[in-house]
Order: C-alpha cells, then structure tokens, then sequence
C-alpha cells in the first residue's frame, strides 16, 4: 500500500526522533524579537575616509601615524632578506608586471600589487611589526604596504601620506572591533581578514576617490579576507598581511574604475561581519568616528614573538639582570598565565626560528639564557642551542582563572631552594609602558644592521621621522633599497 505526502512527514519526524508539535502549541510559542537592522556602516566609513584631512587629525595621532610608519620600515628592512621573502621573489619574479615600486632592502623591483605583497610579507615575517592590542590586528602592514607601493607610482606628499595611513589603520581597527573576539577565536588571522579593509580605505584616500567608489572599494576588500591561525608558525602566517596589502589595493583601483559591489557589504545579514562571527557590535564603527582614533593604541614590540609572551619575557629578562640568575642556576620556572598564552603559544619542541615565536617554553628559555627577546632569540640558531633547550623543560606554564592577556605572575626556583617572584601586569611596549622615541629608533637601526649600512640607514630613519615634511611620500621607499 502505498504511503501519502501526510504519513510520509509523520514517519520521517518519528524515525529522526522529532517531538511532535501541536498547531495550538505552535500557536502558543512567541516569536523571537526581530533585530534592530544595523546602522549603514559601509557608507558611514566610506564618507568618513573620504572627509579626512591631515589637517584634522589630533597632533598625537599624527605622531603615532609617524612612529607606526617608522617601526613598520624598520621591520619591512630586517625582515627582506629572510628566506621566506627569498622564495616569494623568486616565485613571482617571473610574473611581475613593470617595475614600479620597489622592495625595501632589496635591489629588485615589482609592479605594485607584487610590490605591496612582498613588503608586507617582510615587515610581518619576524613578528616584530606593531600592534593594536583590543584585536591584536598588525595594523601597518597591509596598510602602509599598499599605499608605499602605490605612492612610487603616483607621488603623493607626506601629509597625504600619513592621513591615508591613519584613515587606513582607523577601519581596519574598528572593524577589527565589531567581531573581536569571536572571529579570532573561530580561527581566522584577523590581520589578514580586516587589512584588506584598511589598505582598501586608505588607497580609496590617497586616489580620491568619490564616497561612492570609496563603498565600492570597501565592498570588494569584503569579499577578500585571508588568513587562518593555522598559519601560525610557518611561513604562511605573513603571507596573510602581504595578500591583505594587494586585496585592499586591488579592490581601491578596481572601485576606481566603477567595479561595482553590494553597498552594505559589511553590515548586512550575509555580508561580511554576519558571515564570518556570532559578534556583531556596530558601536565599535560609528562611536566616536572622527574624533577618537584607534591609531592613538598602537603599540610596538621589543620583542620579536607572539605578543602574549611579552609579559613573560619582560619577567625573565627582569629576574635575569636583576637577581644576576644564571640558566644553570635554575631548577624551575612557574608561570600563571591566560588560556590565549598556551592556546596561541604552546608550542613545546619548536624546530624553526619562526615556531619559536609560538612557544612560551622558548620564549622564556632564551629570555633567561640570552638577556633579550629581538629577532636573534627566535633563529633557527636559537632554538637549537643546548642551553635553551634544557632550559625550556624546566618551563611550566599553568592557565591560571583571574589572570589577564596582559599579564604573568612567574616564580623561578633555583637549586639552592630559593625563589624569586615576579608579576607583570603591563610589559614594556604595551599602551601603558610604550616604547619610547629612543627604544623606537634603536630598534630600526638593529633591524637595519648588515641590510644597508649604517649611514643610509639613517638617512631612511630620518625621512621616516620627517614623513609629514616629504614632498615625495615615495622617497622613503628608494632611500630604502640596497645599494641606494
């Protein structure tokens, strides 16, 4: 006998075990309240990138647009000549287009979009670029990358310049803000999903572009994102700032020409921040706009590692120098930390400079052994010396409830039975404890070191210090080559 539509739903509710509900209980049920649409935060950014000036920009942002410019350089030139950057040349040498924008301490040449890809895969590759510590985006990377490339094509002066990359940096940030942290925490680079949208702004400023194209811009970075944290450890990890860089850039130079997108691209139920996270808090765009800036928290590493593990190397380095502990003298190292520290970090046999910058074992280990956390503590070199690995056995990191990002609470046991105890609440570099305009310099000129010699070194660092004066933002760029 066959069985009608009616049975058919009956039976198939009973096999999957569905309860059965009435129409009057159905009835009975209430509607869930429907949610406020959001605000039309694509076209609120769009007019607000467009109404920038450098005029207008508080004289603080202004300084920390120059400093994010400065550490960014210094980082793009240390990182040049690493071998991931080695291999992204070769790979694409073959393709480039014409040369229009050059590498910083490098003697070749790209077309732009190669350009923008390549310097931001430099300036990211040691870890040691700034950071917007609410999201722990990189903000300078895709940002400055984009437009640095772009403004060797289509001089631009100084102050241009450096409002672009504020504006830039501004959207990245609070669009970071909107999803953080849910969309971290499913697993995406936020650095490499929200850079598009900031290299796409400030490109959009530099050009000119109408408000119009300024939302078309935007929509097309939407469709870009790139980057997930399991990345982190390998190469790949800077690949996502340096394709963020030529997505933004891609997306500002198409809109240019009327390449045409969805005008609530970030906002709507299947755009961007409703696809891609459970959190959505628009507040995070329209509070403040224009009159408080994001840019103004920036903050630059002393140390060239996850930015979770600074705490604990300030603590080290402090018990180091200050208590004059040697690694042989150490039985233990105990450390209350936050769940982000093991879950970002927990690496516990890193093989490669650039997993090192992951394990908190480590980072530690090389902190007591060798006084520092720069670039030389995370080589391969470094992971592989016998003192920091038998003293990374004796590092116990424990997730501790009540303790935050931005803190460690360590105690060293040494093997005559003492203890010494050191609590970090804000490490050096932090927004509280900021590097200074000395630590700042002294940072490009090690990162420079055995890149370009020491004068053109310097010259690069004073154009970098003098941004808002440059007629030409692109000089910065070719005083910044080898064999400049």
């Amino acid at each position: 006998m066959g069985m009608n539509r009616r049975s058919l739903l009956g039976a198939a509710g009973l096999a999957l075990g569905a309860p059965a509900v009435t129409v009057a209980q159905a009835a009975e049920t209430p509607a869930p309240p429907p949610k406020a649409p959001p605000p039309p935060v694509t076209k609120i950014l769009a007019e607000f990138i467009h109404d920038s000036s450098y005029d207008g920009l508080p004289d603080a942002v202004r300084r920390e647009g120059v400093r994010s410019f400065l550490n960014w350089v210094g980082v793009a030139i240390g990182g040049s000549h690493h071998e991931t950057v080695d291999i992204a040349v070769s790979a694409l040498q073959p393709f480039s287009g014409p040369p229009q924008a050059s590498l910083f301490g490098r003697s070749e040449r790209f077309d732009i979009m190669n350009a923008a890809f390549l310097n931001g895969v430099a300036s990211h590759i040691f870890d040691f670029d700034d950071t917007h510590l609410k999201t722990i985006i990189h903000p300078a990377g895709p940002v400055a990358s984009a437009i640095l490339a772009h403004a060797e094509m289509k001089p631009v002066s100084g102050k241009d310049f450096l409002d672009a990359l504020v504006v830039g940096i501004e959207v990245e940030c609070r669009i970071g803000n909107v999803v953080y942290p849910n969309h971290y925490d499913a697993g995406w680079h936020i650095t490499g999903t929200c850079g598009p949208f900031g290299a796409a702004a400030a490109v959009s400023k530099l050009m000119g572009l109408s408000v119009e194209q300024t939302i078309y811009a935007l929509g097309l970075a939407a469709s870009q994102p790139v980057g997930l944290r399991e990345s982190f450890g390998s190469m790949n990890k800077s690949f996502n700032p340096g394709r963020a860089a030529a997505n933004g850039l891609f997306a500002a130079i198409l809109a240019s020409k009327g390449f045409t997108s969805s005008e609530k691209m970030i906002e709507v139920r299947r755009g961007w921040a409703q696809t891609i996270s459970t959190k959505q808090d628009w507040s995070q765009i329209t509070d403040g706009l224009g009159h408080r800036y994001e840019s103004a928290l920036n903050t630059y590493k002393p140390f060239a590692c996850g930015i979770v593990m600074h705490p604990a190397i300030d603590a080290a380095i402090q018990v180091r120098d200050g208590e004059h502990v040697k690694p042989e003298d150490i039985k233990s190292v105990d450390l209350k930390v936050h769940p982000l520290v093991l879950e970002l970090t927990g690496k516990t046999a890193p093989r490669t400079g650039l997993e090192g910058k992951f394990s908190i074992y480590h980072a530690v280990a090389v902190a007591f052994v060798e006084g520092a956390g720069g670039e030389k503590q995370f080589s391969d070199r470094a992971v592989k010396d016998p003192r920091v690995l038998a003293l990374r056995a004796k590092v116990n990191p424990v997730v501790t409830p009540g303790v935050d990002p931005a803190q460690v609470d360590m105690v060293v046991t040494l093997n005559d039975g003492r203890t010494i105890h050191r609590h970090i609440d804000h490490a050096i570099g932090s927004v509280e404890k900021p590097m200074t305009d000395v630590q700042l310099d002294a940072k490009f000129r090690d990162l420079a070191d055995g890149i370009l010699p020491a004068a053109q070194a310097a010259r690069v660092l004073t154009l970098c210090r003098s941004l808002p004066d440059l007629k030409d933002a692109g000089e910065v760029a070719r005083a910044g080559v080898q064999g400049a």
